[in-house]
């Protein structure tokens, strides 16, 4: 921000697009629900469902890449760990979306196992499944690219992984004052 007064009053600069912000507040402006079977050729689905989502608020690549690794690590973990990788129809991912203004938030649920110790399961480089060659990065992942990661498990009720990230110019303009 400049702080000279004329632009200011002009409206031109970082304070015009703080009073945008201001102005959407926590003002869901879109959403979308998707269902879909936990089969890992979903979590392509997925992850471009978000994307495509996201393109209005016109994402750099490095946003846009690190939402979709994102998504794709908690579909993957919820297919993999949420349904042990059953590969049945009748086993469900739901993905909610919404964007407040330039944040993102995303609510992916799975009617799974759950997870017995959500703490240690969050660790980097733990795994549940060590004889299947996975590397236990999956929340470490989520939590690297998105700004606020949040996990809420119940044994035999399934997960909930709510991410959140801000998109944009905003972003930017931002961290230059």
């Amino acid at each position: 921000m400049t702080g000279r007064p004329a632009d200011e009053e002009k409206g031109m600069g970082i304070k015009m697009i703080e009073i945008i912000e201001k102005k959407k507040g926590n003002t869901v402006t879109n959403k979308m629900r998707l269902e879909f079977a936990a089969l890992s050729n979903n979590e392509s689905f997925a992850r471009m469902a978000v994307a495509a989502f996201i393109t209005p608020l016109n994402p750099t690549l490095e946003e846009m890449s690190d939402v979709k690794t994102a998504i794709s690590e908690a579909v993957t973990n919820a297919v993999l760990h949420g349904y042990e990788n059953r590969n049945s129809l009748e086993d469900r991912i739901c993905m909610e979306c919404m964007l407040r203004g330039d944040v993102l938030e995303v609510e992916i649920a799975d009617r799974g196992i759950g997870i017995e110790d959500v703490r240690l399961a969050m660790e980097p480089l733990y795994t549940s499944k060590p004889d299947q060659d996975r590397s236990g990065m999956g929340f470490a992942f989520m939590e690297a690219f998105m700004d606020n990661l949040e996990v809420e498990s119940e044994m035999g009720c399934g997960t909930l992984v709510r991410m959140c990230k801000k998109i944009g110019i905003s972003s930017w303009i931002d961290s230059e004052e």
